[in-house]
């Protein structure tokens, strides 16, 4: 007589749920955005254009979640500030690396943010990563040293790569945070919450960084705008997605981000030496590894490790 086959088993179906492709369709927006903010830095200083992009997002949010919003908890309001502040870090890092380095190069270099979590998870919560997530942490070391570009032995970081290697810590730091309040929160009203935050900080850190306030141009305001929406876009669909798409399986996706980012920057003129490609396909190979770990049944505990946005936000 046949038994029932009760041994756990292991797939990778090629089939896509809705919330999948949207995911995938927003990964391709958001490594469209990285030569967007590129080319719009040569008329504005970064945290200005962040500030105007999120009072955008926030203000496209707002409106269609006017009714929800009389509802906000004081939970939602804590965490929307919490995430705001990571998303100001993040894309306002981001943006001031943006100012000297390629759009491919920093879209590499933001990529790092998965490997980070269960490195940031360790650092900060003790919770040790697994064997993967480190064989993911050397690859994208490695991949981050030929990104960099050794010279004579020694590595070389511009000034841009740091600011984006700091914002990509800021991101992984953001992806813990949502996973925190995951479940805890309404979509629509944190998200209108972590917009405005972010908005809000990165107008107020043009005093302190000495930004000057750019000139009008249609330029800059077509860019805040375009980007507001795609923000607002990325936002929401990635706190939406997360709550039926898997960690790995969104990870996996969102590997694709700097791949899309390196092809805009490659049809608009952009060309990275063979080295620093070779280290940005290890670091895409070190986003994937980073999720692939072999579970049995407790996929729940791994939630933290993506839940972006990457936003992102990323979007992150």
């Amino acid at each position: 007589m046949n038994q029932p086959d009760t041994a756990p088993k292991t797939s990778l179906s090629l089939r896509l749920s809705k919330a999948e492709l949207v995911l995938v369709f927003i990964t391709m927006l958001w490594g469209g955005t990285f030569l967007l903010v590129h080319n719009v830095m040569t008329v504005s200083g970064p945290m200005f254009f962040v500030g105007l992009r999120f009072a955008a997002a926030a203000l496209f949010v707002g409106l269609v979640s006017a009714r929800a919003l009389s509802g906000l908890t004081f939970t939602e309001l804590k965490a929307g500030m919490l995430i705001g502040v990571s998303i100001m870090l993040g894309y306002g890092l981001q943006t001031m690396g943006l100012q000297t380095i390629s759009s491919s190069q920093s879209a590499f270099i933001t990529a790092l943010y998965v490997p980070f979590v269960p490195l940031l998870q360790w650092l900060v919560l003790g919770r040790r990563p697994g064997l993967m997530p480190s064989i993911g942490i050397c690859l994208a070391f490695v991949g981050l040293m030929l990104l960099a570009g050794p010279e004579g032995g020694a590595l070389h970081f511009s000034e841009g790569e740091l600011v984006t290697l700091v914002s990509a810590v800021a991101i992984a730091g953001e992806i813990i945070l949502i996973s925190r309040y995951a479940g805890q929160v309404d979509v629509r009203r944190v998200t209108v919450v972590q917009l405005a935050t972010a908005s809000l900080l990165s107008f107020l850190m043009i005093v302190p960084t000495q930004e000057r306030i750019p000139d009008f141009s249609g330029l800059l305001l077509a860019s805040a705008l375009g980007l507001g929406a795609m923000s607002a876009v990325i936002q929401v669909a990635m706190n939406w997605a997360q709550q039926s798409v898997s960690p790995t399986r969104a990870t996996l996706i969102y590997a694709g981000e700097p791949v899309w980012a390196g092809i805009v920057g490659r049809i608009a003129g952009e060309r990275l030496p063979g080295v620093a490609l070779i280290g940005g396909a290890l670091i895409v190979l070190a986003v994937i590894v980073s999720e692939l770990k072999v579970r049995r049944g407790d996929a729940a505990d791994h939630a933290s490790d993506e839940t972006l946005q990457h936003e992102r936000e990323g979007s992150r």
